[in-house]
């Protein structure tokens, strides 16, 4: 566990206060690599992690925040998208686009927008939590902050 705020989160931080997000960036004890491990860790139901997942989208970079209660539909994605194909982004891809390591990916704090998707799921729930830019963060947050805060468009993912 890292004692103080990793870089990346300390840049997620700085995005979520410029965007007048309230909720504070919450270091975990153990990585998060899953919604399972990290819904274990705050003490909510596992649909209310907000999983942030990279795509390859037609060559760009695609951000999906789903409910760790779905598994992605890539099909109805790139329908709901509107591009030809889309894939699971590489590790490197990922930093690439998000100067954020899979498995800590943030919604924000990226080093430019990355066109974003918001699960409708996330919305049965008061307070979701998302990760903070590093796999030992996270940050809790709502369902029409996220959409707010990407410039996210609301969809069903499966």
């Amino acid at each position: 566990m890292p004692e103080k705020l990793p870089a990346n989160a300390i840049r997620v931080e700085n995005a979520l206060r410029s965007l007048g997000v309230a909720g504070e960036i919450v270091v975990l004890p153990e990585k998060a690599p899953t919604a399972a491990t990290a819904a274990a860790q705050v003490g909510c139901e596992v649909g209310a992690i907000a999983n942030s997942l990279i795509f390859e989208a037609d060559g760009e970079p695609l951000l999906v925040l789903t409910s760790g209660a779905h598994r992605v539909d890539v099909e109805l994605i790139a329908r709901t998208a509107g591009v030809q194909k889309v894939g699971r982004a590489t590790p490197e891809f990922v930093r690439q686009a998000t100067g954020q390591p899979i498995g800590g990916v943030a919604p924000v704090g990226h080093p430019a927008p990355v066109r974003t998707l918001v699960d409708n799921w996330l919305s049965k729930h008061e307070q979701v939590w998302a990760a903070g830019g590093h796999p030992h963060t996270v940050f809790p947050t709502t369902f029409d902050e996220l959409v707010r805060m990407t410039g996210g468009t609301p969809v069903d993912v499966e």
